[in-house]
This record gives C-alpha cells, sequence and structure tokens, in this order.
C-alpha cells in the first residue's frame, strides 16, 4: 500500500461520486480506518466491499463493528444506512469489469448480518449480473437464512464465506448468541449454494486449546463430509 496514492486515489473517486453515499463511505473506511479492502476497491484491485446492512440477528462475542457500552471498543463505526441496489451496482459493476480476477463482496467488518438486507442484495446482484457477467459476486456471512441464501444463488451470487467458530451447537450458540437460528440453518445454507452449484467457503475462526480439541475436530470433520463446502 502507498498512501500517498491510497488518499490521492479515494479523493478523487469522492469527488466523482458525490450522490453515492456507499462510495462516500468506502472513502471514510479508506481513509479513517485504514480498511484493506476499502484501498483496494479505491486502488482497482482484488476484492471490492459492498457492506449493506446496520443491522445484526447475532450478538458475537467478537463483533468488531458493534460492542456494549462498557466493553472493549470496536475497531470501527458500523454502517448507519442500506444503500439502494443502483447504489451497489454502481460501485460493483465498473471493479468486476476493469478488474483482473476481480471479486466484490457483501458482508464487511463496516456491518452487521446482509441476509438481513436480502431483498436489496438481490435487486443489486441482479442490476451487477444485467451488466456483466465477469468476475466473483461474494457474500460472506453468518449464514442464517438458508432461504435467502438460495434467492441469491439464483439471482446471480456465485459465492459464499460462511462464518464459523465451531462446528458443535451449543459453542456456535455461546459465541454468536444467535436470535432466531442455529447451525442447522448454517449448514442448510451451505447446502443450498452447494445444489446451485456455487462456491462455499468457511471462515473457521481459530482458538488455541478450543479449536484442536479432539472433540471439536471430529465435528468439523463431519461437517466438512456432511456438507462438502469447496474450501
Amino acid at each position: 500500500f502507498n498512501p500517498k496514492k491510497i488518499r490521492q486515489r479515494t479523493r478523487r473517486r469522492l469527488k466523482a461520486f458525490p450522490h453515492n453515499r456507499l462510495v462516500q463511505h468506502l472513502g471514510i473506511c479508506s481513509l479513517t480506518y485504514s480498511c484493506p479492502a476499502a484501498k483496494n476497491y479505491f486502488l482497482d484491485r482484488y476484492e471490492a466491499p459492498l457492506p449493506t446492512s446496520p443491522a445484526c440477528n447475532a450478538a458475537c462475542v467478537g463483533c468488531i463493528s458493534l460492542q456494549a457500552s462498557g466493553c472493549c471498543p470496536s475497531t470501527q463505526e458500523r454502517i448507519k444506512f442500506v444503500p439502494t441496489a443502483g447504489e451497489i451496482a454502481e460501485v460493483a459493476v465498473p471493479h468486476l469489469t476493469k478488474v483482473k480476477k476481480a471479486v466484490v463482496s457483501f458482508g464487511q467488518g463496516c456491518e452487521g448480518e446482509p441476509l438481513l438486507q436480502a431483498k436489496t442484495i438481490e435487486k443489486a446482484v441482479r442490476l451487477i449480473r444485467k451488466e456483466t457477467s465477469q468476475g466473483t459476486v461474494n457474500l460472506n456471512t453468518n449464514a442464517s437464512l438458508p432461504e435467502k441464501v438460495e434467492r441469491l444463488a439464483a439471482a446471480g451470487l456465485d459465492s459464499i464465506r460462511v462464518s464459523l467458530n465451531s462446528a458443535r451447537p451449543d459453542c456456535h450458540r455461546r459465541y454468536y448468541r444467535p436470535q432466531g437460528f442455529d447451525l442447522r440453518d448454517v449448514c442448510r445454507s451451505i447446502d443450498a449454494m452447494k445444489e446451485a452449484g456455487k462456491f462455499v467457503s468457511l471462515n473457521y475462526f481459530f482458538l488455541s486449546g478450543f479449536t484442536d480439541d479432539p472433540e471439536e475436530f471430529e465435528a468439523l470433520c463431519r461437517l466438512i463430509d456432511r456438507h462438502r463446502p469447496d474450501f
């Protein structure tokens, strides 16, 4: 990363898109929070972020965008609005069409759970795929709403990256403190993407002494054997 180049590129694009709230939000991510994904967007390379959701259906112990008062501070502020499908497409389409092996991703550190905005994301994905078939449209998610995942896959979503702390229901529940979903729903979301012929990866948090416990390892092996994530 070249700090001077990042500042120049970010300010130039902020000036070019004064009415796109998502571009303006990503400018804060780049210049204030030094977010690598936001920097990559302004540098026209790699993976561009598409944060969409100010709300969440979990209360993760380690949430990096929202913490209860008196707890450790979060690393950045959560997005405060839901961008329109048009605003999202205005960020995504140019990135996908001009960047080699481009990726655009919903589900970032500056938001809650993107599946809660599935209706908007579905519209955005359809707009994006109407303009270009290039690159990868990805969703980073807690995979809590399999019916929404199924609709997004049908709309043109290429991949999901499922956040997991454990393959055991009780341990999963203790960390995520989920509201209205459990590990069974997560597995159903993986199945929905696989049945649609799409790519699934696991973002598996590692905690020494817990993740390498034999019982946890065996549970993870069973989950992989049963649901066949790609990565």
